[in-house]
């Protein structure tokens, strides 16, 4: 079975940094695009930036460009999240996401498998 295991989350002050990894396990890992999405409390899930099956295509949504960075390590099934200068408007829960053959990489659906995400709070 697919399983995507994500750590890395936690409580951190405004301007502050973590590091969030997804490991992948049940999957031929260099076979998909991986995405990560936040979810804050009453609002919908939000696309936050997406690799592809190589690490050479990236792609972020603005409100973390240039503060966020995606990688991955297809020799560990594993990819990063680099969240620098976080801000309290970052906190959420993080969701990393595995999808082939993406039509839509930027949506929820796009994606065919979930993570359980991971809490991430900023503080002021």
């Amino acid at each position: 079975q697919v399983q995507l295991v994500e750590s890395g989350g936690g409580l951190v002050q405004a301007g502050g940094s973590l590091r969030l990894s997804c490991a992948a396990s049940g999957l031929t890992f260099s076979n998909y695009a991986m995405g990560w999405f936040r979810q804050a409390p009453g609002k919908e899930r939000e696309f936050v930036v997406y690799i592809n099956w190589s690490g050479q295509i990236t792609y972020y949504t603005d409100s973390v460009k240039g503060r966020f960075s995606i990688s991955r390590d297809n020799a560990k099934n594993t990819t990063y999240l680099q969240m620098n200068s976080l801000k309290p408007e970052d906190t959420a829960v993080y969701y990393c996401a595995a999808g082939r053959s993406l039509v839509v990489r930027t949506r929820p659906t796009g994606y065919d498998y979930w993570g359980q995400g991971t809490q991430v709070t900023v503080s002021s």
